[in-house]
């Protein structure tokens, strides 16, 4: 496993930040961490990078102790915390340079991670010149230098233009086609746009730890149909599948499903076969945004 965290648990004074938390990320996944303001976040990350203790439990990356092989963890993992820590006065290249430095890697590596991550044509500037979205391709550069084999990314696209979002993206979902990404983050359509699987953390609890697309698609099927004339309760209660039902307004139903099979067709064949029309018919299934609000919520 690339990262492993069992009955992990972290308080500050009487606030509990993490409640004994278990789960483990496998090699190349990329998982979206997910949690209100609060919930735990930053500070297991803090922990998986070494930069502060657990009370309790414990956690490895690939295989290393966090608490008792900091050295060995810190060259497994590329870090880019919330705050992207950044000296301005440097040029981006000096920055990269004195970095590899620390981390006693080739200097060739430099123009591999600038390149990588689009640099080419900022590098010649100091890095307090660049916008925002090249200031965040900078630290995830260094974060590259020295080839982890884990990333840990706190918050990577906060403050970014719709164009800047789409372009860390995607750079994200490159870097993690052959390493594991452990990404936190409050933007949604980011989580479904670049990840595997989705872990939730509230209250310093995991509520859930699922497969992106199984947690979309397994919840349940929601229809809004509207037919050309009144339909009874009894009429509807024998549409396969059902779950509930609930009439709206006059003609318009709000219908429930449990089915892999997409429902459309059967709502129409029941209109067609009781001499009913379908005016409209709309899918309201619940995206990753609502589910969040959901599991946070309770």
């Amino acid at each position: 496993m690339s990262i492993k965290v069992a009955a992990l648990s972290k308080s500050y004074g009487a606030q509990k930040a993490l409640d004994s938390i278990t789960f483990s990320v496998k090699k190349g996944e990329i998982v979206g961490f997910l949690g209100p303001n609060g919930a735990g976040k930053s500070t297991l990350m803090k922990i998986l990078t070494t930069y502060i203790n657990a009370d309790s439990g414990t956690a490895s990356v690939n295989e290393y102790d966090v608490a008792t092989q900091e050295q060995l963890v810190q060259k497994s993992v590329g870090y880019l915390p919330e705050h992207n820590p950044l000296y301005l006065d440097l040029y981006v290249k000096e920055y990269l340079a004195f970095n590899a430095n620390v981390y006693k890697v080739a200097k060739s590596r430099i123009e591999e991670v600038i390149n990588l991550t689009g640099l080419t044509p900022e590098s010649h500037k100091k890095i307090g010149q660049l916008s925002k979205g090249y200031r965040q391709r900078v630290g995830l550069a260094n974060a590259l230098l020295h080839n982890p084999d884990v990333l840990i990314l706190d918050e990577p696209t906060t403050g970014l233009d719709p164009n800047q979002l789409v372009e860390i993206r995607q750079l994200i979902k490159n870097v993690g086609k052959d390493k594991t990404v452990f990404l936190s983050t409050h933007i949604m359509q980011e989580v479904e746009a670049i990840c595997d699987r989705v872990i939730i953390i509230n209250k310093g609890k995991i509520v859930t730890d699922t497969p992106l697309d199984r947690l979309v698609t397994e919840k349940e099927q929601i229809l809004e149909v509207e037919f050309d004339f009144k339909v009874e309760e009894q009429l509807i209660a024998q549409i396969p599948n059902l779950v509930s039902y609930k009439n709206i307004h006059d003609m318009t139903w709000e219908l429930v499903f449990s089915a892999q099979e997409d429902m459309r067709p059967i709502v129409f064949d029941f209109a067609n076969n009781n001499g009913l029309k379908t005016l409209q018919l709309n899918q309201k299934n619940k995206n990753l945004e609502a589910i969040f609000r959901e599991m946070t919520q309770k």
